[in-house]
């Protein structure tokens, strides 16, 4: 059991790290449901004046995908961390903890928007798909409109906007 601190709301937890999941970036503290970061951390040394951590990740550790969202004058710079599983993006809310919502003040973003289904093929790689949720305002994918139904597989560097707020996507 190691113990770690909400950096949200600073609530105390106990975490029995051998229980996490080694493909696990986050997950939601019990308390405020903000998401806490997760990182592999398999060794830790001591030195005279600091704390040395050395991470070792597994041969066959492959980091799952993410989005860069890119700054203007409604959203801040920030990055959403994607999931194995389907993942719901779009304009954060009071209503729900949605731990892929973007902090924005962008209203022609949706509170669902996309969603990006995140899974691996048969080599155990992890794929990317790209659909619009139906939302008002439509996604623009590398410039182009997505159509009502239409899944997009995504690729490093693929561009996607969504309402006023454009982001990267990253292998």
């Amino acid at each position: 059991m190691i113990s770690i601190r909400c950096p949200h709301c600073h609530v105390g937890l106990k975490v029995d790290e051998t229980k996490i999941p080694p493909q696990i970036q986050t997950f939601g503290c019990p308390q405020c449901k903000e998401p806490i970061p997760v990182s592999l951390i398999t060794q830790k040394l001591r030195t005279d004046d600091s704390d040395t951590v050395i991470l070792n990740l597994p041969s066959d550790y492959q980091p799952i995908g993410r989005l860069k969202v890119m700054q203007n004058p409604l959203t801040p710079s920030q990055t959403i961390h994607l999931n194995e599983g389907i993942n719901h993006i779009g304009r954060k809310s009071n209503v729900t903890n949605n731990p892929t919502a973007i902090e924005t003040g962008d209203k022609l973003m949706s509170r669902s928007h996309i969603a990006i289904e995140v899974k691996k093929d048969a080599k155990g790689k992890y794929k990317y798909f790209l659909s619009d949720t139906k939302s008002k305002n439509r996604t623009l994918y590398n410039s182009n409109y997505i159509e009502s139904g239409e899944v997009v597989a995504l690729k490093n560097k693929d561009e996607i906007q969504i309402g006023q707020t454009r982001m990267m996507f990253e292998e």
